[in-house]
């Protein structure tokens, strides 16, 4: 797995396009490109962009992971 660019979510935009999230998560574009298109994956459709607000990342992040806090992973 790639390690994140980011360490927090205080560093992360408003709205997190696939290569945003590919980075934050440590995971190839085209896995994010996937995840993205999950049906519980917290999504907004602006026109052909899809983008995910970063308040809906975050819970997502926490509901889906043990413990999760206010530090992105490094592992």
């Amino acid at each position: 797995m790639k390690d994140s660019v980011y360490k927090s979510y205080e560093e992360l935009p408003l709205f997190l396009n696939a290569k945003t999230v590919a980075r934050v998560l440590g995971i190839s574009p085209s896995s994010s490109y996937e995840l993205m298109h999950q049906r519980d994956f917290p999504t907004l459709k602006i026109g052909n962009r899809i983008v995910v607000p970063k308040e809906r990342f975050v819970q997502w992040v926490e509901q889906n992971t043990s413990g999760g806090n206010d530090e992105c992973s490094d592992s």
